[in-house]
């Protein structure tokens, strides 16, 4: 007999929402480490997400070594300070030097997130005209994991200000993968209830009818 879906009462629906309102991107990590259940059940709820043809064409990498991890973080320091020269107004300037931008030194779990951009499962349907669809499975697999840490209580950080040629060769990453994401994973060292870059000023949530168009 075929098991019904589950039903997903009012209560269920307004946590859900709860639990999109508290995500947050995390910089500030305490250093304690993970438990390996947590990590597994993390990957566990990433390969969830629906990809394209059902390729699955996400490949995490936890990265372990402190040495790869202190050239990593020392890549991504380089690279956000050419990121602000980028900005010709000199208070803009100081104002993105005063960010912090990454926890790759003190969180306790760094993944670099990559898509396989050859794979094998899905038999390339889907993506005879968007190629990109694989990189937006991956995208999906990183929020699917993202919202799974936060009812964890577990913080993530997206890291993008890297050079990905860089870090597939730091990594030594196959050919066919492309980087996604850099992902510090960690507790929290406080719940913020307003995101970061809000509160410093930098940039609020704007309302969503100014994103939503109709024809």
């Amino acid at each position: 007999m075929t098991q019904p879906p589950p039903s997903f009462d009012e209560a269920f629906a307004a946590q859900l929402e709860q639990l999109l309102h508290w995500r947050r991107d995390v910089r500030h990590f305490d250093t304690r480490a993970i438990p390996e259940d947590d990590i597994e059940h993390l990957l566990r709820c990433a390969s969830l997400a629906p990809s394209v043809g059902n390729s699955q064409p996400w490949r995490f990498v936890r990265v372990h070594s402190p040495a790869l991890r202190e050239r990593l973080a020392g890549h991504v320091d380089e690279q956000s300070a050419r990121a602000a020269e980028r900005y010709s107004d000199a208070k803009q300037r100081e104002h993105y030097k005063s960010l912090k931008l990454h926890g790759v030194r003190e969180a306790p779990e760094i993944m670099a997130v990559f898509c396989d951009g050859e794979p094998v499962a899905g038999k390339g349907l889907g993506i005879a005209t968007m190629p990109e669809m694989l990189d937006y499975s991956v995208v999906m697999a990183i929020h699917t994991m993202w919202l799974a840490a936060r009812v964890r209580g577990i913080g993530m950080g997206w890291v993008s200000i890297v050079d990905p040629k860089f870090v597939g060769g730091l990594l030594d990453a196959a050919p066919s993968w492309r980087l996604i994401a850099i992902l510090c994973i960690g507790y929290p060292c406080e719940a913020a209830a307003t995101p970061e870059l809000e509160e410093r000023g930098w940039q609020a949530r704007e309302a969503w009818l100014e994103r939503t168009f109709e024809k």
